[in-house]
């Protein structure tokens, strides 16, 4: 017996054609129709076709289908259409005013239904045929579907065979639907992917760098979060408990990168609330058991996401102001995308254990005519993410971290990672606002991916961790942290005075004064309660043309750990580099560790002394220079 059969033997007369469903709908009703690739076409067909319906009021989360009206002066006439988020094929239309955009988080849209707030009248949805126990399951969209459904007069759902049976809380039972129209049709695709261009390559190369193995992600709507996906195919173990899957998942899931075995909640399965990809995509998930598919009230609500420990949300922004507020759902005025979950999801990772939140764009638009981080938001710029919610955001010139930092760092850190040719104008533009010193110094205006090179993770004795970087215009507070927590003997050690001061405009002439390549500063990071300290910075400058002038300093509590012998490497790479045949350096007499780390390196360094202080002479080994 086919399903058709068994419908109509099991229903008492809910199966009807398309045209007698939408005879039931009565005038001035308000509709609401399932998400995305989920809609049922066909029965949104029938119902712009049936000219009896007049004053119809839609809501609906991500409209596809109704993209082919919306130019039709005679459909605007009969329908108004309000969306809590806008697709790309709405995107136009937005723009001229036809549809009407509801600004609302993702895990609230349920209850606005449940308490009336948003009263419906009708749903259609499209559901795959019934078990041999009456439940259909509502397949690639469960979102804000079922409880759009669970909270309308009147259900008309459309019976299709090529709807996936997902698995979770998507099933329906038949007694749940008024009336069913049995209608097999290709479930729609959502092919569009981005570009594959060296500023994505750049982008998910910063984010690589900070999503661990084992961590839970929740990848945000948009093509680049998805399209940063493929870059973390290195990593082990990774879970997933996100709102929407896409293709870009299908190849971590081929590889076993995504096993979710690590998850804290729901080990073992993907939490995922909605489908938008590619017919193979909608096989891979049906009836598979890995993929638990659940309202959106559950998925986004923020104390759920919090259950995930090490919980990563990796999200997108159309434009990041100075001082960490976001924009995701405008263009100026112009309504652009939506609010979705991305706020519901920063909010759950900054409660999750070990979790955090990164949010990535290109540094421009436009063809590099527009920064995307900018002095101040545009005009009429929604804030959809508060500068107290934002911790990491990433272009392709790096990451800043906000996270707990002052209006003058995170101005430093975002025009850090401009693009170059706007930096020195936001720091202009900070100076007017009074975000950032008068005297401050921009950060370079020139790409500085090379460093990327100069990176470097060690193990010490010890077993701590310890990460090696260049020194940034945004360390300066680190940087002046580093050098009040040293005792007044390391201090002296280094100055050959008892310097007790270290002001801003010293602090800021140090970092200023490096060139990455004849002047440079490495600097020693550790973990410490969530984030990373200076433990150690060396520094060489140049004083004649083929040798520079060399100083170390290393945390009282990492001394004695190799981590001036791993500065020291590091720094005689980027000498090499920049054509220097050795160091010299002025090291206190009393200094006999810092006299043993030379001389372990350099066996063959030359001692001279003066006063209280030896002048040594480092030589890089002539065949290492050939190499």
């Amino acid at each position: 017996m086919d399903h058709i059969d068994w419908l109509n033997k099991n229903c008492n007369g809910k199966v009807v054609s398309s045209e007698q469903a939408m005879s039931k709908i009565k005038k001035g009703s308000r509709v609401f129709i399932g998400t995305g690739c989920g809609e049922p076409q066909h029965l949104i067909r029938a119902m712009v076709g049936d000219l009896s319906l007049q004053d119809i009021l839609i809501y609906q989360m991500l409209s596809l289908t109704l993209a082919e009206y919306v130019n039709d002066p005679a459909f605007l006439s009969r329908f108004s259409l309000k969306l809590f988020f806008i697709s790309s094929a709405m995107r136009k239309a937005a723009f001229e005013g036809k549809i009407d955009y509801v600004p609302a988080y993702l895990s609230q849209i349920p209850e606005l239904f449940a308490n009336k707030t948003i009263g419906l009248d009708v749903a259609l949805v499209q559901v795959s045929p019934p078990d041999q126990f009456g439940y259909c399951s509502l397949g690639i969209s469960v979102d804000i579907t079922r409880s759009g459904m669970e909270n309308s007069r009147l259900v008309i759902a459309q019976v299709n065979p090529r709807m996936p049976r997902t698995l979770g809380d998507s099933f329906v039972h038949i007694d749940e639907f008024d009336y069913l129209v049995v209608h097999e049709e290709p479930i729609l695709e959502a092919l569009t992917r981005i570009a594959d261009s060296p500023i994505v390559q750049r982008i998910s190369h910063y984010v690589s760098q900070l999503v661990n193995d084992e961590a839970t992600l929740q990848i945000g709507f948009g093509q680049l979060p998805h399209a940063i996906l493929k870059f973390l195919d290195t990593k082990k173990d990774l879970g997933i408990h996100t709102q929407v899957i896409t293709d870009g998942f299908l190849p971590l899931f081929e590889k076993r990168v995504i096993t979710n075995k690590k998850k804290s909640l729901l080990p073992g399965k993907v939490v995922a609330s909605l489908c938008m990809g590619s017919r193979q995509l909608y096989d891979y998930i049906d009836n598979n058991p890995m993929f638990c598919f659940l309202g959106s009230e559950i998925v986004s609500d923020p104390t759920n996401i919090a259950r995930n420990d090490n919980l990563i949300s990796i999200s997108s922004a159309l434009e990041v102001d100075l001082t960490g507020q976001v924009c995701s759902d405008s263009i100026g005025y112009l309504f652009y995308s939506g609010i979705g979950d991305q706020v519901d999801f920063l909010r759950g990772s900054a409660m999750s254990k070990g979790g955090f939140s990164i949010i990535a764009l290109p540094s421009t638009a436009q063809n590099e005519k527009m920064s995307r981080i900018v002095a101040n938001l545009s005009e009429g710029a929604g804030v959809a993410t508060t500068r107290g919610d934002v911790n990491f955001v990433v272009t392709e010139y790096g990451i800043a971290e906000l996270k707990g930092k002052s209006i003058y760092q995170r101005v430093m850190e975002l025009a850090q990672i401009a693009h170059p040719k706007f930096r020195e104008g936001l720091i202009d533009e900070a100076k007017k606002h009074h975000y950032v010193f008068s005297d401050q110094f921009p950060p370079h205006q020139e790409d500085l991916l090379f460093l990327e090179g100069y990176k470097k993770t060690v193990q010490l004795r010890n077993g701590k961790t310890i990460e090696f970087r260049p020194l940034l215009p945004s360390d300066e507070f680190a940087f002046r942290n580093f050098f009040y927590s040293l005792q007044a003997e390391t201090i002296y050690y280094r100055f050959f005075y008892h310097r007790r001061l270290f002001p801003h405009k010293a602090i800021q002439e140090e970092w200023a004064n490096v060139d990455y390549r004849k002047n440079m500063s490495i600097i020693g990071l550790t973990s410490s309660g969530g984030h990373k300290e200076i433990m150690a910075i060396g520094s060489y400058a140049q004083t004649e043309h083929d040798r520079s002038e060399i100083g170390l300093m290393v945390s009282e509590d990492f001394q004695g750990q190799g981590v001036g012998s791993h500065l020291l490497e590091v720094l005689e790479k980027i000498a090499r580099e920049n054509d220097y045949k050795g160091f010299i350096a002025h090291v206190m007499k009393g200094n006999v560790s810092m006299i043993h780390v030379f001389k372990k390196r350099y066996p063959n360094l030359k001692i001279e002394p003066w006063d209280n202080e030896v002048a040594i002479q480092m030589d890089f080994e002539e065949k290492d220079l050939l190499e």
